[in-house]
């Protein structure tokens, strides 16, 4: 009785879903405009984007030029969204500002659009394209629609996608100095620095900056080496005062490295080899 009861069950089920997807073909191969219309809202209002997204594609072109297309482009644009298709989500919801200048949905679609991009930004290891379209549209948004409600959420994403870009360039510094490219690392954390003045990361960048030269001088050739100890010296100097008040751990690493430079420097000075310095750039 049970093995005959499960079997039942599986031949209903089998049998319900077999008439959904026939009544799905039944719509989707009538012809008739309304009724794939409406079937399309109701798979929209069902969340069944897959379907209701099939359906607007075979409708558009019977609506075109009529009133009704706004909305059909509207849904059908946010089923790619649903869908997380979120490239083509971007394409449609541009393309529906540009084929809707005047839509009362026009400052919404604007914003979906960024956002889909957003959506799109990666990891900051990875390539950060769609980071920065996303930063460019959430911005001409906020520069189109000043008094909207949705440019506190666009400023918070746009902040969210400074700080990935930021954390991307801060990286690519650690990256260079673990290579042992210190010129390359001074360069990408001295961009860092004007690339994102405000930064929270300013002392620990500038400690990079400070090791990093460090590192270089230690490993020049000999006629380098006073002019590139001296610059790292002026450079921990000027790091020293600026944080003195902090007295962090990266202080405390600039202060050692500080007086290895003086040690060093106190060397060099005495060095017949050091005293005529390199023309070399």
């Amino acid at each position: 009785m049970k093995n005959t009861l499960k079997l039942l069950s599986i031949i209903l089920l089998i049998i319900g879903l077999s008439s959904c997807k026939s009544e799905f073909e039944r719509v989707r191969t009538s012809g008739d405009p309304v009724l794939l219309l409406e079937s399309a809202n109701a798979y929209f209002e069902k969340e069944d984007y897959q379907k209701a997204q099939s359906l607007y594609e075979l409708v558009m072109p019977s609506y075109r030029g009529k009133k009704e297309l706004e909305d059909v482009y509207y849904k059908y644009a946010y089923t790619y969204y649903y869908l997380r298709s979120f490239i083509l989500a971007a394409y449609y919801f541009e393309n529906f500002s540009s084929t809707f200048p005047t839509s009362p949905y026009r400052e919404e679609i604007d914003f979906m659009s960024a956002y889909s991009n957003y959506q799109l930004s990666p990891s900051f290891r990875l390539d950060q394209k769609y980071t920065f379209e996303a930063i460019n549209e959430l911005q001409l948004f906020v520069n189109t629609y000043p008094q909207s409600d949705r440019v506190a959420q666009a400023n918070e994403l746009m902040d969210e996608l400074r700080l990935k870009l930021e954390e991307k360039a801060y990286d690519s510094g650690r990256l260079y100095s673990d290579m042992k490219q210190y010129q390359a690392a001074i360069q990408s954390f001295e961009n860092l620095l004007k690339d994102f003045p405000e930064t929270q990361k300013s002392e620990q960048v500038r400690y990079e900056i400070i090791n990093a030269a460090f590192q270089l001088a230690e490993n020049s050739i000999v006629q380098k080496q006073l002019e590139r100890f001296e610059e790292a010296y002026e450079r921990s100097e000027v790091f020293l005062k600026k944080y003195d008040d902090s007295r962090s751990g990266y202080w405390n690493e600039v202060k050692t490295i500080n007086k290895k430079i003086e040690q060093t420097l106190s060397k060099i000075r005495e060095d017949d080899r050091y005293k005529v310095k390199s023309t070399i750039n």
